[in-house]
């Protein structure tokens, strides 16, 4: 009997991705979404398509059904919001999922974390897997995952594995570089701190590669691994360079970390108070990733899964360009 993947979150993008590349194995994928009015055309003797909810335990089963491995990719993943809303999707939906997934006889559990969760506004550099959580996250989100991930090392009767992913980007990115570019055509985009910050970052088929890797990799279970590049880059030469690919100025003008994190928390206490005012253009999340110092060590990912990046920072910037100029907002 042919072995069944099952991905949450296939219609988001590193989840349409994931599925992509099981079918061009020709490997068999339930596709679990929400959306699939812009879900590739997939092999169907492959991919099943399977809409709902992380909320319906039901319909879960049913789609778990004959499941070999389950990647969960699905997520609430934004640097605002209410925490009751990341705590029922995130939290909540996957224990959900873990339920469901033990019930139907699932042998693994890939979860997809961040690594979000080990960073606060210090500098962290070639953090390992073991590093104690901040006393306080940046926003909800990290705080969530941070949860999920108790959840799923608390799981029985079930393998489990759980990947934490720095930066994805690549062609169909709807958050990290789009986010960039578009500060940067409105004239808002500052450089950060001094602009010499180093950061990790990871081109999402290698994401995908590390996941599939997970399902399978007997010294995985029941481990966390961190998943990069493997090249540390000063992010804001990385910036210039996308932007330059795209005919747009790299910034020039430069706002002080202090002063960043100063502003930050005051839009955010700002707009907690008046929520009709939706996402502040600033937020620390988002100061952290633009002036602060934050590298992984993946030695443990190389070691257990066996993962290496097979695709290196410059073809991966190469190829987001080249999807910008193309299908995105180039």
């Amino acid at each position: 009997m042919s072995r069944v993947t099952a991905v949450t979150g296939a219609t988001g993008f590193l989840g349409r991705r994931l599925c992509e590349t099981l079918v061009a194995r020709g490997e068999h994928v339930v596709a679990m979404g929400r959306d699939f009015s812009r879900f590739p055309q997939l092999d169907g003797r492959l991919c099943r398509l399977v809409a709902g909810d992380l909320g319906d335990r039901q319909a879960l089963q049913l789609a778990l059904a004959g499941a070999d491995a389950v990647i969960h990719a699905a997520a609430l993943s934004t640097p605002w919001g209410r925490r009751a809303d990341f705590v029922r999707v995130n939290v909540a939906g996957t224990e959900a999922l873990l339920d469901a997934a033990r019930q139907a006889g699932v042998r693994r559990f890939v979860h997809v974390s961040s690594s979000s969760v080990v960073f606060d506004l210090c500098d962290r550099l070639e953090v390992v897997e073991d590093a104690p959580l901040p006393q306080r996250f940046l926003n909800f989100y990290p705080e969530s995952k941070a949860l999920a991930e108790g959840s799923v090392r608390a799981a029985t009767g079930i393998e489990t594995v759980i990947i934490r992913p720095r930066g994805i980007f690549g062609p169909g990115d709807v958050a990290l570089l789009p986010r960039i570019v578009a500060l940067a055509r409105s004239g808002r985009l500052r450089i950060v701190g001094d602009g010499n910050n180093v950061q990790d970052l990871t081109y999402v088929d290698n994401v995908v590669e590390a996941l599939l890797l997970a399902r399978h990799a007997p010294e995985a279970a029941g481990r966390t691994y961190f998943v990069t590049n493997d090249e540390h880059v000063r992010l804001w030469d990385l910036i210039a360079e996308v932007l330059n690919g795209l005919g747009l100025a790299p910034p020039k003008r430069r706002m002080p970390l202090g002063a960043a994190l100063a502003f930050a928390s005051a839009l955010e206490t700002l707009h907690r108070a008046l929520p009709q005012l939706g996402e502040p253009p600033l937020t620390r999340y988002t100061v952290a990733l633009l002036g602060c110092h934050q590298t992984l060590n993946i030695a443990a990912a190389r070691r257990d899964l066996g993962y290496s990046p097979a695709v290196g920072m410059a073809a991966a910037v190469v190829h987001t360009i080249s999807w910008f100029r193309r299908d995105a907002h180039g």
